[in-house]
């Protein structure tokens, strides 16, 4: 059983409830009837119950009125959001008057529901940028304790011997432009926890650089060397090794020659990037010429799930990220 199957089978054993707040959005409608005719999650669509019926039954869609569907505009539970909001925004100048009014964007009406236990996640993007996904979910759900960057990584899924027989977290890849070095330690002890609990792998974290061991003197290299000694304090059990070049990391040849004294011994599963620049392309270079599967943007440091989609994907993509969601709640 592969990655892709595991997670399916582990969302329909036991399923957790998934808030698609574009929820008029075709490829989101779409998304959420598949979801709910395999049984993957428990789906929160907000809008008027008779309108996203009419516009299901149009497309020809069968299981939306099996979700449930949450009316800002009829439903009394919404007072107890607009006050939820007051509560967490009011030392930042927030007024019921303004809360009243942002309980109508469906984004941060999500990520209030999300707050409040209402959902045990969120999915949106597709019709909004990262930073309209992000702003509610970080002034309303917050980052994890410790944490204090939101990072995104991939679950690259390779037909490669590299990684764990092919497979390989990658990040960041989607948020953070330029993290500094406590970033990064931050962004590698949460991509360990991804790999772990997502991927089922034993994490093995590289801190990437042109320079392996000292081999070049650059700022950037400095960079990740302390991060590498950052991460060791927050997690002494972690292994991890860095500054390391992309080959003295996966390759354990060229690792024996470079970096003789590295605990990853050419063999990490976990690739931390300097920067998002190096980040994106490394993935995207990595998923076109191998032919591969990246799974995400994963978002990563919240302290609960929530994913943001490429306003480009597609139908399967929404599914896999509700899946992904789903399974990030459960740990």
């Amino acid at each position: 059983m592969d990655i892709l199957e595991k997670l399916f089978a582990k969302a329909k054993a036991n399923k957790k409830r998934i808030i698609l707040p574009e929820s008029f959005e075709e490829r989101t409608m779409r998304a959420a009837d598949i979801v709910l005719r395999d049984g993957l999650a428990e789906v929160v669509l907000l809008g008027s119950r008779e309108a996203l019926l009419a516009q299901a039954r149009e497309w020809g869609l069968e299981n939306i009125e099996k979700a449930t569907i949450f009316d800002e505009a009829t439903d009394p539970k919404r007072q107890v959001y607009v006050d939820l909001l007051y509560e967490l925004r009011k030392s930042k100048g927030m007024t019921l008057e303004e809360a009243n009014e942002k309980v109508k964007d469906p984004l941060y009406l999500a990520a209030l529901m999300v707050k409040n236990g209402d959902a045990d996640g969120e999915v949106a993007g597709a019709m909004n940028a990262t930073s309209n996904v992000l702003r509610p979910a970080l002034q309303i759900i917050k980052m994890k304790k410790g944490i204090s960057v939101v990072s995104g990584a991939f679950l690259m899924i390779t037909p490669t011997h590299f990684g764990d027989e092919g497979m390989l977290l990658f990040a960041d890849c989607a948020v953070t432009p330029n993290p500094d070095a406590k970033q990064l330690a931050e962004i590698a002890i949460a991509s360990a926890a991804t790999a772990k609990g997502l991927a089922e792998m034993m994490p093995r974290v590289a801190m990437l650089s042109f320079s392996t061991h000292g081999s070049a003197k650059n700022e950037s290299a400095d960079k990740m060397i302390e991060a590498t000694r950052l991460a060791r304090e927050m997690d002494p059990e972690l292994t991890i090794d860095g500054e390391l070049q992309l080959d003295a990391a996966i390759v354990p040849k060229v690792a024996a020659q470079k970096a003789p004294n590295s605990p990853l011994c050419g063999t990490a599963n976990v690739l931390v990037f300097p920067n998002l620049d190096a980040g994106n392309i490394g993935y995207k270079l990595t998923q076109r010429m191998s032919g591969g599967v990246a799974l995400g943007p994963i978002l990563q440091g919240m302290a609960a799930p929530v994913n943001d989609l490429s306003r480009g994907c597609t139908v399967d993509d929404i599914v896999k990220m509700v899946v992904i969601t789903s399974d990030q709640a459960r740990h």
